[in-house]
């Protein structure tokens, strides 16, 4: 078990044998874990120092020159901090960069609200030519890495800091691409759809709520945008109501990015799980799971109250 963080850089350094592509640090190397491919391709990478927006006009003038480029940082920096560059300097040209946004989130543990984004999803969804991948483990990860380096324009992708269970065995289970996402779970009583580390809650939710005699469908939505508006409709014709998991902001990230899709297609009931509207603030990802409300039991929680209002009893 190891964190997505871990995994793009292992990622980086294994596909570097197969693709052509530069990476730009922001001086957190050994946090963003692209160390090992600088000491393995000194050659392809560059660390620009404290400097995310300068980081960013560099990345789109290797971009511009045809080259594809990955430009690392934490999510706070890249979605926050560089905001205008991005915009700019590589959505509006429809540039091949690639932002690799790592501690996205508040279950990064104590760095404290100024380092927790979550808003990142959110300003990078209302931004037009931009792609979100955000993986769940590290089979995912590295999936979610070569769609990247394959698709044509920006791509921002999302990490964490935490440990992440295993859920795909074999790369063939998992079905993440842009625009897809993985039915991991079946069941007719709701649908769940959840990203990044609550993947692995939403599956021990799900499991929990089995023991009751409640059955969920559970989908992985590693494409945050765009999302899978085939297999959530499928999923929600059957269920009838929907709960979101997210670490991020409850507004504007994968819960609302589903919650267009249905009150366009399918109006049901959807409860989110998520950050309600707040900045972070220090502590352990335990303490912080519990305080915002990012739990196994929040889930299971949100799960029976949507069910209710899809019964009409609140």
């Amino acid at each position: 078990m190891s964190s997505t963080r871990e995994a793009y850089g292992a990622a980086l350094t294994e596909l570097a044998e197969k693709y052509e592509f530069f990476v730009f640090d922001a001086d957190l190397s050994k946090a963003t874990q692209t160390i090992h491919f600088a000491k393995k391709y000194p050659d392809r990478f560059t660390d620009m120092g404290i400097a995310e927006c300068n980081m960013m006009g560099y990345a789109a003038g290797y971009a511009a020159s045809g080259a594809v480029v990955f430009a690392s940082t934490f999510a706070a920096f890249a979605a926050g901090r560089a905001y205008d560059q991005i915009r700019n300097s590589i959505a509006y040209p429809n540039l091949n960069v690639k932002i690799a946004a790592t501690h996205g989130g508040v279950l990064i543990g104590a760095d404290g609200g100024s380092h927790q984004c979550v808003e990142d999803l959110a300003l990078m969804r209302a931004v037009p030519n931009m792609t979100i991948l955000y993986p769940a483990d590290t089979i995912e990860t590295k999936k979610c890495v070569e769609e990247a380096i394959n698709h044509k324009g920006p791509v921002y992708l999302r990490f964490g800091r935490l440990d992440s269970p295993e859920i795909y065995i074999e790369k063939k289970d998992c079905r993440a691409s842009i625009g897809k996402g993985t039915l991991l779970r079946e069941g007719q009583d709701l649908t769940i759809v959840a990203a990044g580390d609550l993947v692995s809650r939403a599956l021990e939710a799900a499991k929990e709520m089995e023991k009751n005699g409640i059955c969920a469908d559970v989908i992985d939505m590693a494409s945050v945008k765009p999302v899978d508006a085939e297999l959530l409709l499928d999923s929600v014709r059957k269920t009838g109501c929907a709960v979101t998991a997210e670490d991020h902001n409850i507004l504007g990230g994968l819960g609302g990015a589903v919650s267009e899709v249905l009150s366009k297609n399918y109006p049901v009931p959807v409860e989110m799980v998520g950050i309600q509207d707040m900045f972070g603030c220090s502590g352990t990802p335990k303490e912080l799971a519990e305080h915002y409300g990012l739990t196994i039991e929040n889930i299971v929680a949100a799960a029976h109250r949507v069910i209710r209002r899809k019964e009409g009893k609140s």
